[in-house]
Order: C-alpha cells, then structure tokens, then sequence
C-alpha cells in the first residue's frame, strides 16, 4: 500500500518533470529562423506562466486562488 508520502513523491515528481520538459519544448519556439514571434508574444506567455506559477504556489500555502483560464496569444 502507498502512504500519501510515496504517492506525492510519485506525483510531484512526475509532473515537475512533464513541466519542465514543456518549457524546454517551449524554449524551441525561440528559434526565429522557423517562427515569427514579437517581444510582445514572449511577454504574455511568460506573464501566463508566472501567474499560474503564483496560483500553484498558494495552494501549498492554503490561500484561495482564482480559477485558471486557458492561454491564448489572440485576445
């Protein structure tokens, strides 16, 4: 049987890694010879990111957090 420890362990792990492998994998759209992107675009993505980073982060300190919408460069 699992104790909650070992299955947090498992979890954070997993998705940490998932996470860091997207930003490397966002990290390619730099690549200006294949894509056209304005510091604009970078500003507002890093912006999401940061904001949700903030909004996981005060859940492990117990402090209510708005619900989270979807990422979109066209608004």
């Amino acid at each position: 049987m699992e104790t909650k420890r070992e299955k947090f362990v498992r979890l954070a792990e997993a998705r940490t890694n998932k996470i860091i492998d997207m930003l490397q994998l966002l990290g390619n759209c730099s690549n200006s010879s294949a894509y056209d992107y304005t510091q604009q675009d970078v500003e507002k993505i890093f912006s999401a990111i940061e904001q949700e980073m903030r909004e996981a982060k005060k859940k492990f300190s117990k402090i209510e957090s708005k619900k989270s919408t979807r990422f979109t460069l066209d608004k």
